[in-house]
């Protein structure tokens, strides 16, 4: 009997210890850094006033970490999110990442359900006249992403979504690999649109 009270205390410490740890990183560490961030991104991490502005909550920690990182070098530019990510270091990146990996994502929903029908082929059946794969083959069926590689792309903001696929095919983006600049410079804008817009209502 003592040996199985201590196992579960053992246990029951061992849960106490990890609970605020997420994939390397401390999620209230990272809610005591992410004050400023709630005026782009929202206080829950699901998006601000400007739907150009991506939703956090719910994305791969590692994922949300290296776009810091690449923010801080310079391998992904952006002026706001060059500035913030500078003061920061890579356990308050990590920290950040856990914790809104932590939030809970709400989901979104397409505003065009023609355009949406048309994302939606791209989506899972890719375009091979053009040599594109389906989105799906690297997001996932529910766009749920296939961590640490993929990101979450599910929910996101239609705006935010066209936004960076259309820099990807400018190569004004190219820090996530040559995957994404190859297959959104074979998409027509149009496509980009839809598959933007079909995405939004996928959780």
């Amino acid at each position: 009997m003592k040996s199985i009270l201590s196992f579960a205390t053992a246990v029951c410490l061992w849960l106490v210890l990890v609970a605020p740890v997420y994939a390397g990183g401390n999620i209230a560490a990272g809610q005591a850094k992410a004050g400023i961030c709630a005026g782009c991104h929202g206080p829950d991490g699901n998006g601000g006033a400007d739907p150009a502005w991506p939703k956090l909550a719910g994305q791969d920690p590692d994922y949300i970490a290296k776009q810091l990182a690449d923010f801080k070098s310079g391998a992904r530019k952006d002026p706001i999110m060059s500035g913030m990510a500078a003061p920061l270091s890579a356990t308050d990146m990590k920290n950040l990442g856990a914790y809104f990996a932590s939030l809970k994502a709400k989901p979104g929903a397409a505003s065009d359900a023609l355009l949406a029908k048309q994302g939606q082929k791209i989506f899972r059946g890719g375009n091979a006249t053009m040599g594109v794969s389906a989105c799906m083959s690297c997001h996932g069926p529910s766009g749920h992403g296939i961590p640490p590689r993929f990101p979450k792309v599910s929910g996101q903001n239609t705006a935010y979504t066209q936004k960076q696929l259309l820099a990807f095919k400018a190569g004004n983006r190219a820090n996530d690999s040559e995957t994404m600049t190859r297959t959104a410079f074979r998409l027509s804008e149009q496509e980009i649109k839809a598959v933007a817009e079909y995405m939004a209502g996928l959780h």
